[in-house]
């Protein structure tokens, strides 16, 4: 049994497992001390059967594991039970599937203050709500991949924007509000998380910005997109890169003071027609001097130039350290639990595949 700790030590969480988004919602609650029983299909563990290969994935981590065969009755009548006495169940199936299983939010009366966590691409309803779909096609039909890359091509911001950022985050953001609602009225209900919804409310500055005239639908030409010569990622000497934003006047005078530019010898920020004179003179100063030899430069002053770093470089640079921002756990570098807090912090718990539990145990603990 995976020992709890935390602020939401006592919350109690029925997991239908899934993929990306949702074992992430999920380890968020499990990262903050929520009981947590992942229901699994019968014999899922192992890397052979992780959609990416994985034998320990830190999305996993933090709960226990139930293999039930929710094609069974016996099975779902196991799930029943467990949901009865659960505060919060978070599932990631196409639209409809639970319920066809029995297990749909109208499907347990007897637990009126249940939290139904629905993690989609699409969400419940629409005309693509029973279309597949993955990442890069949520944030494409939302309008944030089109916003992101070069120029010429848009770029893949890897599942961050789509997977986690607007669908985990705001599906953990909606449950929270939910079980709050639910502690003062004792009346749960549905939060649909839609990775779409999600992303379309992350767009939100961008779409005051359109509106204000500050933003236009081409990529590399605006504030945040690589369009200032100000606010971008140059290459340097060796091959490293460094990234730059000293949008502030008084950043971008340390910015200049690094650089070994003197006050008149770049072209007036104000002046657009300058600004690949400025980005070409930019561009020359990087490519002096290595990657690490401008970011001891910059160390330590308010130039807001930082070095592009890869993973592993990250886990150990100093302020990473410092904040203990990673965590060697079971044998792999994971992220520690974040936000940190400052009464209560999170911890992180055993992987999923240490921790398989039998519908005996399972029914027993939450019963007690």
């Amino acid at each position: 049994m995976t020992e709890q700790t935390g602020p939401l030590k006592g919350l109690r969480i029925v997991e239908i497992s899934g993929l990306g988004p949702t074992p992430f919602t999920v380890q968020l609650f499990a990262d903050m001390g929520a009981d947590v029983i992942r229901i699994a299909r019968p014999d899922s563990a192992g890397a052979e059967k992780h959609l990416l290969g994985m034998e320990n994935d830190p999305l996993d981590r933090g709960r226990d594991v139930l293999e039930l065969d929710l094609k069974s009755e016996t099975g779902r009548g196991v799930a029943r039970r467990l949901i009865v006495q659960a505060d919060a169940l978070v599932e990631g199936m196409r639209p409809g599937v639970m319920e066809r299983l029995g297990l749909g939010p109208g499907d347990f009366p007897q637990n009126p203050r249940l939290v139904y966590g629905r993690m989609t691409g699409w969400g419940q309803s629409g005309p693509l709500a029973d279309r597949a779909g993955h990442d890069i096609n949520y944030i494409a039909l939302s309008g944030a991949l089109h916003a992101i890359g070069t120029p010429e091509t848009p770029v893949i911001p890897l599942n961050l924007v789509g997977d986690f950022g607007g669908g985990s985050m705001y599906l953990a953001f909606g449950m929270m509000a939910a079980l709050w609602h639910a502690k003062a009225t004792g009346q749960g209900q549905v939060v649909d998380g839609a990775i779409t919804d999600g992303v379309a409310h992350l767009l939100g500055m961008f779409h005051g910005m359109a509106a204000n005239g500050l933003w236009r639908d081409h990529r590399g030409v605006n504030l945040l997109d690589g369009g200032l010569p100000w606010y971008g990622i140059y290459p340097c000497a060796g091959g490293g890169h460094m990234a730059i934003g000293p949008i502030e006047e008084k950043f971008w005078a340390a910015f200049q003071a690094g650089m070994g530019f003197a006050p008149g010898d770049l072209p007036d920020r104000a002046d657009k027609a300058r600004w690949p004179e400025m980005r070409a003179m930019i561009a020359e100063r990087f490519l002096s001097r290595t990657r690490d030899e401008w970011a001891a430069v910059f160390e330590g002053t308010d130039g807001c130039a930082t070095p592009v770093l890869s993973l592993g470089e990250a886990v150990r640079h100093p302020h990473n350290v410092a904040r203990r921002a990673h965590v060697v756990h079971e044998g792999m570098v994971q992220p520690a639990p974040a936000p940190k807090l400052s009464r209560t912090p999170g911890a992180i718990g055993p992987g999923s595949t240490r921790n398989r539990i039998t519908a005996e145990v399972a029914l027993a603990r939450w019963q007690a």
